[in-house]
């Protein structure tokens, strides 16, 4: 069988397991969050933290909420790490540095999980697993939240409630992700994955010295890491590591992880909004982008231009032996169309037009299909926006979901579409434009721009891969990247409730002959165009000036 077959295998059977949890998962998710039912562990978890499950939020006390659990979360991250060294179970790691304390608390909290250190040389395990996995969890469970609140701006009418924060993230985390990464856990440690407490050991001869191995809680870290569309590794490897992911199987079965919940919540979102279409129309859209990518990269990467290719059947570099070229290119594009930042391979080792596929995927706002939650209300904006342009082409006030989309909604979808490339941009220009930042990167010319364009893209996006050819452990990437994560994360989350709010104040507009279709393959087409036209004048100049650049002098 030809690498090029096995791929198109691998696809097909990624697919099909999509589709049989795409339904299950979607309807249960819809009942999770629209259920007035407390169960007795969460009613625990209301007393402890002393809030009320049952008081609805207008949407700036649900933004307060939201703020406010994520900054307690980075101080509390940010201080184990500063104390790692007195910890029990720290392995003898020191305390980390302020800046990458900070930088590691705001990429984790903020749903990043970018990296600037290896994490089998840095973390202990009470930061592993008491921080870095417990912010894998809440902070995807906090992103599904947004999204239902945008859904129930949608749903509602005569209204400005968007349900309960709190009882949203409790229920996001234990009825959906805890349940999911219990029985994922144990396929991955089936598969060959670590689960464990052991320290650091020594194993074998190796050129005359020894080799040392860390243990830890592992598969059940990595099954969160790819579920919650974190991506953190707990080695610096990442996904490419064989305690992570040990085979061909283990590597499908955690880029459906990845996939999952993205897709199914366009089920969620249909059920919410009683129109199951309408989610159809958002998962076609993300379907036809994601298929799209992943055929393109396999294309780019088993493109023959060289002897050295013709050997190895693609583009080998940097990929790992165990999962080839196929394997690694529906990975990777699994992972940079996500927020996840997983990797199983070296991202700046692919070719040039490989990796301007990375970064389009990541500058489409990643939502092909997306984050946990920030997929879905990030391709919500973009479906406002194209109903927008489909109003002015045929001169009426546009209308979605039965709400009219009116100059306040459309100045927040603006502002909210604005956010990234701004931040990306202008972190990436004065990177370039400062003497010190350009000392990190590995590579002159294309590639090394590309490297910090694919850092600050990355960072702002809550992508969390890496180009890897750029150190980024310095003062000012970790603090930068650091600032570029949380605003990247948060300010938009501002304009996506003011947003639910608006809508869910708004009373319902009866359906005429002239409302646009928007469960109709014409109006998915119409979605597709608007996000690649958004995105291409936006990033097409700072492509042109790497990854374009280095592909087509190869």
């Amino acid at each position: 069988m030809s690498p090029v077959t096995a791929g198109v295998l691998q696809l097909l059977a990624l697919i099909a397991a999509l589709a049989l949890a795409y339904r299950p998962l979607g309807d249960y998710m819809a009942r999770v969050y629209s259920s007035e039912k407390h169960h007795k562990p969460e009613k625990w978890i209301y007393k402890a933290i002393g809030a009320n499950p049952s008081a609805e939020m207008r949407w700036p006390a649900y933004l307060r909420a939201v703020l406010a659990f994520s900054a307690v979360s980075v101080l509390f991250l940010y201080l184990m790490q500063r104390v790692q060294g007195i910890l029990p179970g720290s392995l003898g790691f020191s305390s980390i540095d302020p800046d990458q304390a900070f930088n590691t608390a705001a990429s984790f909290v903020a749903n990043t999980n970018w990296q600037s250190y290896s994490g089998e040389q840095a973390m202990g395990h009470v930061v592993q697993t008491g921080g870095l996995a417990v912010q894998n969890f809440v902070s995807a469970a906090v992103g599904m939240a947004v999204a239902v609140a945008l859904v129930r701006g949608f749903a509602r009418s005569r209204t400005g409630e968007l349900g309960n924060f709190w009882a949203d993230l409790v229920r996001g985390t234990v009825r959906i992700l805890l349940p999911i990464s219990v029985v994922g856990a144990l396929v991955l440690v089936a598969c060959g994955a670590i689960q464990n407490f052991a320290g650091i050991h020594e194993v074998g001869q190796f050129l005359g010295g020894t080799q040392q191995w860390n243990g830890g809680a592992v598969a059940s870290q990595e099954v969160i890491k790819e579920l919650g569309t974190n991506g953190g590794g707990y080695f610096n490897a990442n996904s490419a590591h064989p305690f992570e992911n040990p085979t061909p199987f283990s590597n499908l079965f955690e880029v459906f992880l990845i996939l999952v919940i993205p897709f199914a919540m366009t089920r969620t979102f249909g059920r919410l909004v009683g129109n199951l279409r309408q989610g159809y129309a958002i998962l076609a859209t993300m379907g036809v982008i994601w298929v799209g990518f992943t055929a393109l990269m396999m294309w780019t990467e088993f493109a023959h231009h060289g002897p050295a290719f013709e050997v190895t059947g693609g583009a080998m570099e940097g990929k790992e032996t165990r999962f080839g070229v196929a394997a690694s290119a529906i990975f990777s594009v699994a992972t940079t169309l996500t927020s996840t930042g997983a990797v199983n391979s070296f991202h700046s080792s692919y070719t040039g037009l490989g990796g301007g596929i990375q970064l389009l995927g990541m500058q489409l706002g990643e939502i092909a299909p997306g984050g946990v939650g920030s997929g879905l209300y990030g391709m919500l904006i973009m479906a406002i926006i194209a109903v927008f342009i489909a109003g002015l082409m045929v001169g009426r006030t546009p209308e979605y979901l039965g709400k009219k989309i009116s100059t306040r909604e459309i100045k927040l979808a603006a502002c909210y579409i604005l956010i990234t490339p701004a931040l990306v941009l202008c972190f990436t220009a004065a990177a370039m434009a400062l003497p010190t930042p350009g000392d990190s990167m590995t590579n002159s010319g294309a590639h090394g721009f590309s490297e910090i364009l694919y850092a600050y893209t990355s960072g702002a996006n809550n992508n969390g891969s890496a180009f890897a050819g750029l150190n980024a452990d310095t003062q000012w990437f970790n603090s930068t990247i650091g600032i570029a994560m949380l605003l990247g994360r948060f300010l938009p989350m501002v304009f996506v409730l003011a947003l639910a709010g608006s809508l869910a104040e708004q009373k319902p507009v009866p359906e005429t002959a002239g409302t646009l279709r928007t469960d109709k393959p014409l109006y998915a087409g119409l979605l597709v165009g608007t996000i690649l036209i958004i995105t291409g004048l936006t990033y097409f100049p700072a492509l042109a000036l790497g990854p374009l650049a280095e592909g087509l002098a190869s």
